[in-house]
């Protein structure tokens, strides 16, 4: 079969101080620190064995994600963007759907029966165990002994993927709803959509109808967190984002008002004077830029009427920035932290939404390329284009 392979040396910087489940050049949950001079192939090898609880997927449609593009660039040392759970070589790709054509004989789909061949599916990219501490206490998107497709093992940018059963969602209401070739391309929005999901409503708490929320960044993560807070109920969502081609998608999918920080004088004032000098319920931080939407988020919090303020942070960065705690304590507000989109009924409650058309995330996917053009492909997205936001691959 025909596969995006992402190779990287071993090459571990002085600072580097191995977790205990690195594994000598082979894994590493620093990524950054690690891998060097990053090489993306496009090569053929056999395709996936399954074992007794796995199903094999034919895939249809997989996305782009930034963190593809962060684990093929490079800082100028040659060691890769990307800082998180990484073994090369590897097929890059997470965020898929396609067509369960090998099922393992143990292969117990979520929904307590074994998948038959032919059924639609989506997979989470976390590969919990469900049986470490962290598993068993709920939390699968914090696993002890964790894999992820697409990072620490092969992933879905290939013609075909192994995926444990326990993991896989059918997505048979997305295929009846759009059609197939639609349908397929919906469900590959799900894993994105899932994170934001995870952060808004599980880790946060979600949002009361009525409620105002501030999004920064309007990459997919914050497109997703638009469409959703929309569906919640919000009555105002307002959008901070650099890229007037990015707002232009905001619109599509629920935003009420749109700011452009390179525009105007203070995007404080801003979110102030469109909430009526309160603030937000909800900031959703989208864009992994936190020295600069940070000290934006804490001044309108301490300046607004509000109490109880929720901000969310989903993008990743690896810089500090300073806290005032005494803005947390005075208005009574609250920093949550989120990571992945596994358990709590999250993924079957994405593709619900996504079936009743609560949630249209479609007008997102802006550029198909088909598998031979993997590598063009991840160039093309590497160049952010203003005008692009969720690129495809089609086997």
């Amino acid at each position: 079969m025909l596969a995006a392979i992402l190779h990287a040396k071993w090459n571990p910087k002085p600072e580097y101080k191995p977790t205990p489940k690195d594994i000598e050049g082979k894994l590493t949950y620093l990524g950054n620190l690690v891998w060097r001079y990053p090489e993306l192939k496009l090569v053929e090898k056999d395709v996936p064995s399954i074992k007794e609880d796995e199903v094999l997927i034919k895939v249809k449609a997989c996305g782009i994600c930034g963190s593809d593009i962060h684990m093929w660039e490079s800082f100028e040392d040659g060691y890769i963007k990307y800082p998180g759970l990484t073994a090369f070589p590897v097929v890059i790709g997470h965020e898929f759907s396609g067509e369960i054509v090998k099922v393992g004989e143990k292969a117990i789909s979520p929904l307590g029966k074994k998948f038959e061949i032919g059924t639609p599916v989506t997979s989470e990219e976390m590969i919990w165990c469900g049986m470490c501490r962290h598993c068993r206490d709920g939390f699968p998107n914090h696993c002890m002994n964790l894999e992820e497709l697409g990072f620490s093992r092969d992933g879905a940018m290939a013609e075909f993927v192994a995926a444990p059963a326990r993991c896989c969602w059918p997505i048979n209401e997305l295929i009846e709803r759009y059609g197939e070739e639609k349908g397929y391309e919906v469900g590959s929005l799900i894993e994105p959509t899932s994170v934001s999901y995870n952060a808004m409503f599980e880790r946060a708490g979600g949002i009361r109808p009525g409620a105002y929320v501030v999004i920064f960044g309007a990459g997919p993560i914050g497109l997703a967190s638009i469409a959703l807070a929309k569906a919640a109920g919000a009555v105002k969502i307002i959008v901070s984002e650099v890229s007037e081609k990015r707002l232009e998608l905001a619109k599509l999918v629920g935003a009420n008002e749109l700011i452009n920080p390179l525009k105007v004088e203070s995007v404080e004032d801003e979110i102030l004077e469109l909430t009526n000098c309160e603030g937000a319920d909800m900031y959703v931080e989208a864009a992994g830029a936190f020295e600069r939407t940070w000290p934006i988020i804490e001044k309108t919090i301490w300046e607004g009427e509000k109490i109880n303020s929720k901000v969310v942070a989903i993008g990743r960065a690896v810089s500090h920035v300073p806290v005032w705690f005494e803005v947390l304590q005075v208005k009574r507000s609250q920093i949550f932290g989120s990571q992945g989109h596994s358990g709590h009924g999250i993924f079957p409650s994405v593709i619900r939404l996504m079936a009743a058309e609560k949630i249209d995330m479609t007008p997102i996917i802006t550029k198909r390329f088909e598998l031979n053009e993997a590598l063009d492909a991840i160039r093309f997205a590497s160049e952010r284009k203003d005008e692009h936001a969720k690129i495809l691959i089609k086997p």
